[in-house]
């Protein structure tokens, strides 16, 4: 028999995030973020479930919309970060893909290209405050008409927020206004919304909304937006108990003995470590559910174990299941606990624990 330590990605659960976004903005195409294994999800499962929802896939890069190319899909890609080299986007415009331009080579590159030869748009990005990928917003004019005018026509702006998910409003609404300075004036399609805008900032619900981590069931604030509530967590990680001990005060768990035991103690060992994708950073005290029943994590996470206090727990068994994140316990909740993010805990599960799409 297989360890008990298991993934389970509930699709249905992507799918009802994904009309979430749709609801939130109804007048928005939707480029539906599965980058990065769909944030550790399956990219190739999640969009076999979402291609019919979506208007456009967003990936990272070339590599990872050619191995999901296979597949067939209605929707086309965009790819995120654009292309590294010449021969890349060549071959990027053979297929017909979308592309981000956010440098001067990347343009350069498009130069050589003949638009006649591809389904291909182009989408410019526009740096408005994040100071990480774009051109500065006073350039669009010149940006486009060195583009040329066929290549203009099929143009879309896009910027992306840095802080949309944050209490203080002020850094977004000056990324709005300048977004709107730069592309006003100029008829193209724009795209700025992320999971957190297309959630709370609705003045941002341009032509094209870029959801991402809200498909997942999780929510990037760290307090209360409304449309948040209804979000369903799409991943499952759980394991079970498979040795139990008791302890005298004093008497310690795990490697260095980190945790040590107040009062009797009654620990209970879980198949799943940093080598499952458990983060080996993990705090004593981070919740994990035992049988449903909240515990909380002692000693150190081990490569394919951790232990958790069960001492005030009525019954705990050998086989007891245990949850690690899910929809009983937020993936946000466990990693705030240990100053991470959720985004962490999903793109860094390696390929060791099983993994059950559900349909």
């Amino acid at each position: 028999m297989s360890r008990p330590t298991l993934v389970q990605v509930d699709l249905a659960a992507v799918e009802h995030n994904l009309q979430i976004a749709r609801t939130c903005a109804p007048a928005s195409q939707v480029v539906a973020c599965i980058k990065a294994d769909a944030y550790g999800h399956g990219a190739p499962e999640v969009a076999q479930r979402l291609d019919p929802h979506t208007d456009l896939f967003g990936v990272a890069s070339l590599d990872e919309a050619l191995a999901l190319d296979a597949l067939q899909l209605k929707s086309n890609f965009l790819l995120m970060e654009g292309c590294f080299c010449e021969q890349e986007q060549r071959e990027a415009l053979a297929r017909g893909f979308d592309l981000v331009l956010h440098n001067r080579q990347q343009l350069a590159w498009i130069g050589s290209a003949d638009p006649a030869q591809t389904t291909s748009r182009l989408w410019l990005k526009l740096e408005t405050g994040m100071h990480r990928l774009g051109f500065p917003p006073a350039q669009v004019s010149g940006l486009l008409d060195q583009l040329g005018d066929s290549w203009k026509e099929r143009a879309v702006l896009m910027s992306h927020f840095a802080s949309a998910e944050e209490t203080d409003p002020q850094p977004t609404l000056d990324q709005l206004a300048r977004f709107d300075s730069a592309a006003a004036g100029f008829d193209r399609p724009r795209s700025l919304a992320n999971s957190a805008a297309i959630l709370a900032w609705p003045q941002s619900h341009q032509q094209f909304v870029r959801p991402g981590f809200m498909l997942y069931g999780n929510s990037p604030f760290t307090g209360e937006a409304p449309a948040q509530r209804n979000l369903r967590p799409a991943m499952r990680f759980s394991s079970q108990v498979i040795a139990l001990h008791q302890l005298q005060p004093g008497e310690g768990v795990g490697y260095n003995l980190r945790w040590r035991a107040q009062r009797p103690s009654r620990i209970a060992v879980v198949a799943a470590g940093y080598g499952d994708g458990y983060p080996r950073t993990a705090r004593d005290g981070t919740p994990v559910l035992v049988k449903g029943q909240r515990a909380l994590l002692a000693g150190t996470v081990s490569m394919d174990m951790l232990a958790v206090d069960v001492t005030d727990l009525p019954v705990v068994e050998l086989g007891d299941e245990v949850e690690l994140w899910g929809p009983d316990l937020a993936a946000t909740e466990v990693a705030a606990f240990n100053e991470m993010s959720a985004y962490e805990l999903f793109t860094r599960l390696p390929v060791r624990p099983r993994c059950l799409h559900l349909t």
